[in-house]
Parts: structure tokens; sequence; C-alpha cells
């Protein structure tokens, strides 16, 4: 049996102190693979410098709604930069980049509507970037369903891509399979105060599901709470298990065939 981290931020100052430590240990607890997605140029290019080598890694970059530049021209240029930094990174690894992201929009921390507006053309240059480069988009949404349909529906997504840390929210979830896109579950699935978390599982067929931590974030239970790292993956895949009366070892597997299947891992 092993597990599929489709989602972590190791590249997070979080792990500055011990993320080699974390990293040794993620074979001994059965995690196989993780991909390390950036947030921001900055984050994007961490990763790239932590994370160039390491053979069981992969990596996402692009720039999220929360991080992305005030000023319209720095924006677009931070956006070619993430392109330079891929095509750089493609030359001696080719694999090693797997989706742009995390990207998408965020309004439950943005109420500028102009703010918003920018958001909105970030998410759909990084959609034409994913295209150009042929590959699959990381989705973070967050109180801004609607629009983020609305632009995935104008905006054609040649590879498709992933809801990551899927909102429980059965309306989004349902457009998102429309369009063929995978959900991703994290921790939140495992709150004991969850909304519709159970429903949410049962909706999306196994073969469309991914896990995830999204660390050093939303730790699940059992260790809610606690700085979260990819090894908790296992309480992701175990209430999904729970849920749909599969074993531990069904879901890891097809979660794990999942990932690569979109990611275009080997």
């Amino acid at each position: 049996m092993c597990f599929f981290d489709s989602h972590s931020h190791l590249n997070d100052e979080k792990f500055d102190d011990d993320r080699f430590e974390i990293i040794e240990k993620l074979k001994e607890n059965q995690i196989e693979k993780c991909i390390v997605a950036g947030y921001s140029l900055e984050s994007s290019e961490k990763a790239v410098k932590l994370f160039g080598k390491d053979d069981f890694i992969y990596l996402v970059l692009g720039i999220s709604p929360n991080d992305i530049p005030q000023i319209e021209d720095e924006l677009w240029k931070s956006i070619d930069k993430i392109e330079n930094l891929i095509n750089l990174v493609k030359k001696d690894n080719p694999d090693k980049i797997v989706a742009i992201g995390e990207i998408g929009l965020d309004y439950y921390w943005e109420k500028d509507e102009n703010m918003r507006k920018l958001q909105r053309k970030a998410f759909i240059r990084q959609i034409e970037l994913a295209n150009k480069l042929k590959l699959p988009i990381v989705i973070h949404t967050r109180d801004a369903m609607i629009d983020t349909i609305k632009i995935l529906k104008g905006n054609e997504v040649d590879f498709k891509g992933v809801f990551h840390c899927c909102p429980q929210n059965m309306e989004l979830i349902k457009e998102a399979l429309k369009l063929g896109f995978y959900i991703s579950f994290a921790g939140p699935i495992t709150f004991k105060n969850a909304k519709n978390a159970d429903e949410v599982i049962n909706m999306v067929p196994i073969e469309k599901q991914l896990i995830e931590t999204d660390s050093p974030y939303l730790a699940p239970e059992p260790v809610r709470g606690s700085r979260n790292n990819p090894c908790n993956v296992r309480y992701i895949a175990q209430k999904i298990a729970s849920v749909k009366g599969m074993t531990l070892e069904e879901v890891a597997r097809y979660t794990f065939e999942n990932s690569c299947r979109i990611f275009n891992i080997k």
C-alpha cells in the first residue's frame, strides 16, 4: 500500500527547521509520491530550489489569488517569470513540473471589487499559460463558486485539472465534475463539525478523487490543531474508505492512480 499526497506546501517557512527530517519519514509512512505547490513567485522559486532533484516529489507552480501582486503590470511580469522558471526546469527535468497552480479565486479575504477583477484576470492568464505548456491546473476557490465556474466554462482548460482542498459545496462539485475536473479532499472532511462531508464524498466517483494534506495547514482528525505534514494523508484516505465502504488499500490505490493520471506521472 502506498499513498500520494497530491498537494502540500513543504516549501512553506513553517518547515524551515525540520523539512528534510520530515521528507526522510515520508517513505517510512508509505508516502511514495508527493506534490509541492507554489502559491506565489517566491514560493514557486523556493520549491524549485529545494526539490528540483528529488525523484518522488513533483512541483506545481503558479500564483494564488491571495498572493497576486496588486499592480497589474507586476502581476503579468510575475506570471512571465513563472513561465520562464518552468521552461528552465524542463530543460533538466521535463517531468518535474506537473501543473500550473495553485490558481483561482478567493473572495473570502478580498472584498474590493477591483482586486477581485484582478484575481479573475490572473486566473484566466494562468489558464492560458497551462494550455500553452500543455499542463493541467490546480484550482483554489473559496466563496467564489459562481465566478470560478463561469471562468472555466468561458475559457477552455485543455488538460483539465483538480479542485484542490475542494470546498464541501455540492453544487460546486457537481459543476466541476461536469467539466471533467478531479476533486481533491483534505483535512476538513475529517472534522467533527464538517458539513456535507459524507454527502460530497459519496457524490464524487472514486475514479475522480484525490487526497491531499495542504500541509502545513488543515491537519485532519485525530491530529487537528497541530502542524500538518504529508504523513497525515492516510487520515483523509481512512475517512473516504469509511464513507464509501471501501478498504484503506483500495482508496490508496485509486487515489494514487488518479493522481498519476491527471498529472501525467509515469
